[in-house]
């Protein structure tokens, strides 16, 4: 599903005018598609309805709304929450609405003691704060205990950066005309819209002329797995190599490579520092081991370079960094992998840590590179804020995947990943999977389908959103503050079974 800015959506639409419809006849099918969203999701008959109404042409939206809700048998009222309509187009849905016997009320005599609310106040074009009346208009709606629609955009969010205003409208359910916009995906806007769903208003394909961001569907996952060749062998499904853990995070190891194994990989081999060996035997039986050298802090020794090295000619697929430390000692392996590795990398963790203060290697490297990031560690590899990368998701990871050649999986909820011209943003998922040890998991659940085959940027995508559902499948079991990422794996041979196609 594409994802738009509030420029290309405006474009869109544009073109849509030029070649087929009038401005008019999609503010009707708006309206129409929105009122039959609304009433799929909430028995309205019989319920009173406030359809909120600004001075831009949400509002037309928002008088068609009121005038099919009040045929319907819902006690739907407008409220005007600054002027009367002057533009034509909302004007005309205006008259209809009250010819058809609709009440119109003014915000401050308006009873915000309903059934509903239908946020009409601002579309795409709502950027800043709320000035006078309508900051009055926000905390009026918020104060209510009524069920808040929001038609395309909660009103005091900002469609484009994702941000939103002091008292913005928090809705129980959004309904996305056409597309989404970037405010459904971004944070913190996101958090605004309740469920959020998208409906068609018949603009053509053609009148999207641009590359637009994009959601990862389950149909494009599925396309990177096929049935298993009943003749295959492990050595059908690739080598992947885990340079992982440390003596005081082994557990990274242990989740990464018991992720590979769940997700297909062939073989496994986890490359481990000796003095974390144990302790990570004692939890994996299916995986290659070799234990090499280990320093002082438990973490892998420079003098394990060479070993290390002969694994990496072994690999199909190799993850570096869950858990490994960052130190001299981590920081020469990590530069070594890269300078020598003929398979695709996962760079994550402490392996991305490792390179902050060398950025520019990422360009020697001669295989394809994936860097998964939470927000943190990417704050530390550009050098900003951890709040301005929140604000700027997309546009962060678009241009550090450009400028550095690589895949970027910018994580954090609805993870980001981009090859720095095509940009895909995963909506599944929930917050119980905000702890440590999750990000390994992702990791190496895409080394495992990058080992089988699977291009690195779509395999990247397949683990983000396959990952995702993981979690949603825990939550469902354990809930959100109970679960762990071993009842996220616990799910993932069986998922895998599923989305493989003939």
């Amino acid at each position: 599903m594409k994802i738009l800015t509030a420029n290309e959506i405006r474009l869109v639409e544009s073109k849509c005018f030029e070649d087929y419809s009038s401005e008019a006849e999609l503010m009707l099918k708006a309206g129409r598609a929105c009122f039959k969203a609304m009433t799929e999701k909430y028995n309205m008959k019989n319920k009173s309805v406030l359809v909120f109404c600004g001075n831009g042409k949400n509002a037309g939206d928002g008088f068609v709304i009121a005038r099919l809700l009040w045929a319907y048998g819902a006690y739907a009222k407008i409220v005007l929450c600054d002027k009367s309509p002057k533009i034509a187009e909302p004007l005309m849905y205006f008259n209809e609405a009250v010819s058809s016997g609709v009440e119109v009320l003014n915000y401050i005599d308006a009873d915000t003691d309903c059934d509903f609310i239908v946020d009409c106040i601002f579309g795409i074009g709502f950027h800043g704060e709320a000035r006078a009346p309508f900051d009055s208009v926000f905390e009026k709606v918020n104060s209510s205990a009524a069920t808040v629609i929001s038609v395309d955009t909660p009103s005091g969010s900002d469609a484009t950066a994702g941000t939103v205003c002091k008292g913005c409208i928090k809705a129980d359910f959004t309904i996305a005309i056409s597309t989404l916009k970037y405010c459904h995906v971004l944070p913190p806007a996101n958090a605004y819209c309740g469920e959020t769903v998208t409906v068609s208003i018949g603009i053509p394909d053609d009148c999207y002329t641009e590359s637009y961001a994009e959601t990862i569907e389950l149909s494009d996952v599925k396309a990177c797995f096929t049935k298993r060749d009943k003749n295959a062998n492990k050595g059908s499904f690739g080598r992947q190599l885990n340079i992982c853990g440390s003596y005081k995070m082994f557990g990274a190891a242990v989740i990464s490579t018991e992720a590979a194994l769940k997700s297909g990989a062939g073989l496994v081999k986890l490359t481990i520092p000796e003095s974390a060996y144990p302790l990570a035997a004692s939890h994996l039986t299916q995986c290659i081991f070799n234990p090499v050298y280990s320093n002082d802090e438990g973490t892998f020794s420079a003098n394990a370079k060479a070993g290390i090295l002969s694994d990496v000619e072994w690999a199909d697929s190799i993850v570096i960094g869950c858990g490994i430390g960052v130190n001299d000692d981590t920081g020469e392996i990590v530069e070594a992998v890269l300078k020598n590795a003929k398979s695709p990398i996962i760079l994550d963790a402490d392996g991305i840590n490792c390179i902050n203060r060398r950025i520019s290697i990422l360009k020697e490297v001669k295989v394809p590179i994936v860097l998964t990031p939470h927000p943190g560690e990417m704050s530390r590899l550009i050098s900003e804020q951890v709040a301005e990368i929140q604000e700027n998701r997309i546009n962060t990871a678009k241009q550090f995947a450009r400028e550095n050649e690589v895949i970027l999986v910018l994580k954090g909820a609805n993870t980001v990943v981009t090859d720095g011209y095509s940009v895909f943003v995963n909506t599944a998922g929930n917050p119980g999977m905000a702890m440590g040890g999750s990000g390994d998991m992702l990791s190496g659940m895409a080394g495992a389908f990058i080992a089988q085959g699977v291009k690195p940027f779509e395999a990247a995508k397949a683990a983000v959103y396959l990952h995702s559902v993981c979690g949603d499948m825990a939550k469902n079991v354990c809930g959100e503050k109970g679960m762990l990422v071993s009842d996220m794996t616990e799910q993932l041979g069986a998922l895998m079974s599923e989305i493989e196609t003939d």
